[in-house]
């Protein structure tokens, strides 16, 4: 699996190349080899995806504008791809992880990530994009960490502890792919872990006094999650890479792809308490625990068990909408957050984009406009860099609801270079769904119930809302994005519900520059793997 020395080589001039184009900032290396193993997260035996044989994978620790070399080795017996949640891969979707814009590493090769978390910090998690292999693990924490001299909102916490959340199923990948394949709906989840254990798992140590920072996030499938500590608040300090306006919670709502980060002083009487998270909107609560335990710990857990909110959609709405971006906290640059007047500027394009679950050829699938994606043969990227027909069509998803029936399509819609967005995301299902846009951060200027009109614009959020990469919408509701495009490439919009971005929720918006110039997007990687219609292609198409 090793490298030969020339390609090594080349590798090493690619890194020296792009060194000098891009300044002196840090290089961090990695090596990672992706296996099966053995797992019981939920004490059965399982085969899971491991990263160095771990189960959750290494926390990449980063500081704003670090460069990663990350080499991954596919060990296993089918095709591979790793994506970052929410790191924005500036001018660069040729890192993105995605099939739209990789193609995936075939078993016993590798592939080399070249990635700069150019401006950004804040918490994130990586995680792997194709066939269903995130039900399997794979999956890790991100930090980025502020450079030296740019000022933090709040002081250094005494400890810093990534909690990756997520439901979970006792069948393996492969199982649950197949019932999918199939035409079905997955099941209900038979539990919740916490880092990849099930209750009790993990024990978190803390001194009494003392302040610490927890990254939650969302890593699951399927379900929203509350997660809270029994007996200590919780101090909300930044959302996605936003620093916000230090709100006190007891419990934090936390949807699929989402992460929070909250600062907790151990301020209570020293003993064990528990780390709870329990399933949102779902007719069977399922619950998960770990150990918040004093250094000098007197006894252990005693109490009634601290249950939080399950259906209450209106308390989970006003939460959301309390979070505020501190206007004057710095946030990847010593500039204030509020010197970017994002409710000044006019918007260029409104996209309203609603999802279904139509059934199509006898199968459930999910839509978006009533379209359901499915892949193309070849990466959408390579197809556009080469200008291959016959891969896409731009254009091929409307930018409104039709409310027609649902059809198969490989969607792509366009979208032009520094053009500043309104996304409208409506929901006249049941259940709460949650969106990610790759390569961007977007303003949460509104949510509410019911359809969206123009009117409901009256009632936005034009000051101080936060920006961050994955937003919930709550059922037969409706939220609102403010998007500045300033990130050319082809990028991956999605629903976290995993199953529902399997089976078709899901398209790409290609941001557009006609300048072609290395100011507005990297080149194509040297090292690129090329599948489908780009096998052969080395050089740009004319």
């Amino acid at each position: 699996m090793g490298c030969s020395l020339r390609v090594c080589c080349v590798l090493l001039l690619v890194v020296l190349f792009v060194a000098c184009a891009r300044g002196e900032d840090p290089y961090r290396f990695y090596t990672w080899n992706v296996t099966y193993g053995d797992i019981y997260p939920l004490g059965v035996k399982q085969q899971g995806i491991l990263i160095n044989w771990q189960f959750p994978g290494p926390i990449i620790e980063a500081v704003t504008n670090d460069n990663l070399i990350i080499n991954v080795y596919n060990s296993l017996d089918e095709p591979f791809l790793i994506s970052w949640n929410g790191v924005l891969q500036r001018r660069n979707s040729w890192q993105d992880g995605v099939y739209g814009t990789n193609c995936p590493i075939p078993p016993g090769q590798n592939f080399t990530y070249v990635l700069q978390v150019k401006d950004q910090i804040g918490s994130y998690f990586y995680y792997p994009s194709l066939a269903f292999h995130k039900a399997a693990g794979g999956y890790g924490g991100f930090k980025i960490a502020s450079r030296p001299g740019i000022p933090v909102p709040f002081p250094p916490p005494a400890g810093d502890f990534t909690i990756l959340v997520g439901d979970w199923y006792k069948r393996n990948h492969t199982d649950l792919r197949a019932i999918l394949d199939g035409g079905s709906d997955l099941p209900f989840p038979d539990g919740l872990v916490i880092n990849g254990r099930g209750s009790n798992a993990y024990t978190f140590t803390v001194d009494q006094g003392k302040t610490y920072r927890f990254r939650i996030s969302n890593v699951g499938l399927t379900t929203s999650i509350n997660f809270r500590i029994q007996g200590h608040k919780m101090k909300i300090v930044e959302v996605e890479g936003t620093h916000t306006l230090q709100n006190v919670y007891d419990s934090l709502d936390v949807h699929l792809g989402q992460t929070y980060s909250v600062l907790v002083t151990a301020d209570q009487p020293p003993q064990d308490y528990l780390i709870v998270v329990t399933t949102r909107f779902t007719s069977q609560v399922l619950n998960a625990t770990s150990i918040f335990r004093y250094s000098n710990s007197a006894g252990t857990v005693s109490g009634v068990f601290p249950w939080g909110p399950t259906f209450q959609v209106d308390w989970s709405l006003n939460q959301a909408r309390s979070l505020r971006r501190n206007l004057t906290a710095s946030g990847p640059r010593p500039n204030p957050q509020g010197s970017y007047h994002y409710g000044m500027i006019n918007t260029t394009r409104t996209i309203i984009l609603q999802n279904s679950a139509p059934i199509i050829n006898g199968k459930q699938r999910y839509a978006v406009n009533s379209v359901s994606f499915i892949p193309a043969d070849t990466p959408l990227k390579l197809a556009d860099y080469y200008k291959i027909q016959g891969v896409f069509s731009l254009g091929s998803i409307p930018e409104n609801p039709t409310g027609g029936g649902g059809y198969l399509q490989t969607s792509v819609m366009e979208a032009d270079f520094r053009g500043f967005l309104e996304v409208v995301f409506e929901n006249p299902e049941d259940t709460v769904q949650s969106w990610h846009i790759d390569g961007h951060s977007f303003f949460v200027v509104g949510m509410d119930g019911g359809q969206w009109s123009a009117a409901s614009r009256l009632g936005y959020n034009l000051r101080d809302t936060v920006s961050r990469s994955t937003v919930q919408v709550y059922p037969k509701s409706w939220t609102a994005l403010y998007m500045p495009l300033d990130n050319v490439g082809m990028w991956n919009v999605r629903s976290e519900n995993w199953a529902r971005q399997y089976l078709g929720q899901q398209l790409y918006l290609r941001v557009y520059s006609p300048a072609n110039s290395w100011r507005d997007e990297y080149p194509i990687p040297s090292n690129a793997l090329r599948c489908g219609k780009a096998v052969g292609h080395y050089n740009r198409a004319s």
